[in-house]
């Protein structure tokens, strides 16, 4: 609906057709004029008309009849009646057939616009619901998630399975498989789907971190807490919680996991009132659980409590059919958010992309995507804007030197994680410091070829 409508006037009176729209006209509305019932449902045909003043008492075709009609052509326009014999019959009788409010003849100019003004709002709020609802689709149908392969067609199943039930969820996978979208598509298709999602990177924060941003905490309880703060298990309650990198958390934040788990009830530091939590957890790692458990670095238990429903995403390399429906769907959306005519993935680039092995998954085609149609300037992506086309394709050129052949790996790793040092650093199984060491030792900088 737009700011300023376009009115159909339907009135057998031309003084009154002439006097409204001399009125609509001056406070900039565009305006159409018709006599009869018959002449505005052919206009209506021909036209879009948003708002719609039509006559309640008119020769031949009447006003409730052409309401009739109109909202048979036009179901989204909105009619105002306007009458002199207003009754309480009439109205009621308009109403029911659709129209949106009526006007007592004789009316001034500010009647109108009052009533045109309610006539925009309620369309943009309409239109606003509808948006909503369809972001809302498009963000949790399941089915929205790319992949017609066998792989995926597995875990749509599981996700269908699961998502209805309050069982807790383990997603494994490789970074960059899509596992949050994945947490996601269950919350959304299950009860809990308007409720809260909250989601939580446990390998981002350091412990005492992350046990304050999980439980929450009293103002005081600790220095330079300020003020009181709810924890994620609060702001989660009657909804889902979604513990990324599980399997990057510390033996003692596990044992607290675990309270919370079995207990349903968390305390925020410094804090001696207990609070109980309805959460459904979802958790997901690129960690192998099992080996973590066997060095002791995870808690059997606690791995037992989270791997009641275990759903294990497949590597990009493993769904290859997968790839030019990702490819498709990325150009779409990087084409929309530059503002630039659609392109197509040309033939020699759709090659390179099904040759690769993609370390980095999704998330790397994804970003390769949008780095090339930053680089590209043509109507098709082609070999040359992709960023692997000149590196080593195979071993006859790989870097002979074994300090070239890190610096290559590690600009990989980067590019694969969108150069998020964090994601990178643990996909290289080294510290963030040794990651900067690293960069500022081969000179490794953001863009470079």
């Amino acid at each position: 609906m737009p700011k300023m409508p376009r009115i159909l006037v339907v009135d057998d009176e031309q003084p009154m057709r002439e006097s409204l729209n001399d009125w609509l006209k001056e406070d900039g509305y565009r305006v159409g004029l018709a006599a009869s019932g018959q002449e505005a449902v052919d206009m209506a045909r021909k036209e879009p008309w948003e708002v719609i003043l039509l006559d309640l008492k008119m020769p031949g075709m009447d006003g409730l009849k052409t309401l009739k009609k109109l909202k048979e052509v036009r179901p989204d326009a909105e009619v105002l009646m306007m009458t002199a014999y207003a009754t309480v019959e009439t109205a009621v009788q308009a109403m029911k057939q659709g129209a949106f409010d009526y006007l007592v003849k004789p009316f001034d100019p500010d009647e109108v616009e009052v009533q045109i003004k309610k006539i925009i709002t309620h369309k943009e709020l309409v239109l606003e619901n509808i948006l909503l609802r369809r972001r809302l689709e498009e963000t949790y149908q399941f089915d929205e998630i790319i992949g017609k392969s066998d792989a995926m067609q597995e875990v749509f199943e599981l996700i269908s399975r699961v998502a209805p039930t309050d069982s807790t969820v383990l997603i494994t996978g490789e970074s960059g498989t899509g596992k949050e979208l994945i947490a996601r598509a269950i919350h959304g298709n299950s009860s809990r789907c308007f409720m809260p999602f909250i989601a939580v990177s446990c390998g981002a924060l350091p412990d005492s971190l992350l046990e304050s941003e999980l439980f929450g905490y009293e103002k005081g309880a600790f220095t330079g807490a300020e003020h009181t703060k709810k924890g994620r298990f609060e702001m989660a309650h009657r909804g889902t919680l979604f513990l990324d990198e599980i399997g990057d958390v510390s033996l003692k934040t596990q044992v607290d996991l675990l309270r919370v788990l079995q207990q349903k009830e968390v305390q925020r530091l410094g804090s001696e009132k207990v609070m109980e939590v309805d959460v459904r957890i979802i958790a997901a790692t690129n960690r192998d659980l099992a080996k973590a458990i066997q060095e002791k670095r995870f808690r059997e238990d606690l791995y037992y409590r989270l791997n009641v429903i275990h759903i294990e995403v497949p590597p990009l390399r493993e769904r290859k059919d997968d790839i030019p429906l990702l490819a498709d769907e990325f150009v779409r959306k990087y084409c929309l958010e530059m503002n630039r005519e659609e392109v197509k993935v040309g033939p020699s680039a759709m090659k390179q992309l099904m040759a690769y092995d993609w370390p980095g998954n999704v998330r790397e085609l994804e970003n390769i995507i949008e780095r090339a149609l930053v680089i590209g300037r043509g109507n098709e992506i082609s070999a040359d804007d992709l960023p692997f086309s000149r590196k080593e394709t195979g071993p006859e050129t790989f870097p002979k030197s074994l300090k070239m052949m890190e610096k290559v790996h590690i600009e990989r790793v980067l590019e694969a994680a969108g150069w998020n040092i964090s994601r990178a650093a643990r996909d290289l199984d080294i510290d963030r410091q040794t990651l900067y060491n690293k960069l500022e030792k081969y000179d490794i900088r953001r863009g470079d070829e």
